[in-house]
Parts: structure tokens; C-alpha cells; sequence
């Protein structure tokens, strides 16, 4: 199953959403596909879809899905890392009236440099994006702030 969200922001995502559809209508996916919209106005035709949910709805598609396809909110694309699942990021930009500026794609480009997702920049790409998906090495290790480290090793101190 592939996992799509286009998070909250109330920008319409149409792009994202028809470009998902559009390779479910031709075939070139035939699995499963799941897409939270939010406020995008294009509503698909052959995949299964809801606006919005609750945090533990969208963690059981992250973990349930093979591939997650996300807008490039840093909330969006942390939780599917964590989760060693491979994360097709399309930025919502400016220029299509998605986003207010362009600070998605400064964070899918820091990510796709680190090599932890993939970044699709036009949305015809997207098909070979889903096929490379599947052989996508997950490079992602979350850290532990060093707040929580400082606060653990005094309670292990505190103990002995």
C-alpha cells in the first residue's frame, strides 16, 4: 500500500493528488493507495481517500504502507524515517499558490542531500520516483536530544 499526505496546510495540493491519481488510472500503479487530502480541491477517482485524522490514524498507514509519498513539511517526513520507510517528498511551492514560500523545498533538498528521502521537483517524475522507492536504503537514525540525555543521566546518577 502507498501512504499519501498532503498535511494541513489549507493550500490546495491538487498537484500532488491528480499526479497520484493519474498514475493509478493508467495503471503504472496497481496497488493499493490511500491519500489524505486536507483542503486540496482535486478529489481522486480510484484511490481510496479522507481529509484529515487523528496522529494515530496517519502512524498506522506510515507503518502499514511500503512507500510514503509526502508534501515536505518536516512533521510529515520525520515520522515515516523513524519508521524505516522509504519517503517520496514533493515540496509544495509558491509559485503553484500551495504554500505562502518556499521553505518545503529548502528541507526536501537538505533531506534528499543526506540521502534520507526521495525529492520529486515536477510531478512527471513521480512514477520513476515509486519505482526507485523500493530499493531506497533508509539512512536515518533518530537522535536523542542532548536535554533528555543530560535529565536520563542524572536519574541513572540520582539512582546509585
Amino acid at each position: 500500500m502507498i501512504f499519501v499526505t498532503v498535511g494541513t496546510p489549507i493550500h490546495d495540493f491538487s498537484r500532488l493528488v491528480k499526479g497520484i491519481d493519474d498514475l493509478v488510472t493508467s495503471k503504472k500503479i496497481k496497488e493499493k493507495v490511500i491519500v489524505q487530502l486536507g483542503y486540496t480541491k482535486y478529489i481522486p477517482k480510484n484511490c481510496e481517500w479522507f481529509r484529515f485524522a487523528k496522529p494515530g490514524k496517519i502512524e498506522k498507514l506510515c507503518k502499514k504502507c511500503r512507500i510514503y509519498i509526502s508534501h515536505g513539511g518536516i512533521g510529515s517526513l520525520m515520522m515515516p524515517l523513524e519508521y524505516k520507510k522509504p519517503v517520496i517528498a514533493v515540496p509544495r511551492l509558491k509559485d503553484f499558490g500551495e504554500h505562502v514560500d518556499n521553505h518545503q523545498l529548502q528541507i526536501v533538498k537538505e533531506l534528499e542531500k543526506q540521502g534520507k528521502i526521495i525529492a520529486v521537483y515536477d510531478i512527471n517524475k513521480l512514477e520513476a520516483a515509486i519505482r526507485n522507492a523500493g530499493k531506497m536504503k533508509i539512512k536515518y537514525k533518530k537522535r536523542q536530544s542532548r536535554i533528555i540525555g543530560i535529565i536520563e543521566k542524572f536519574l541513572e546518577d540520582c539512582q546509585k
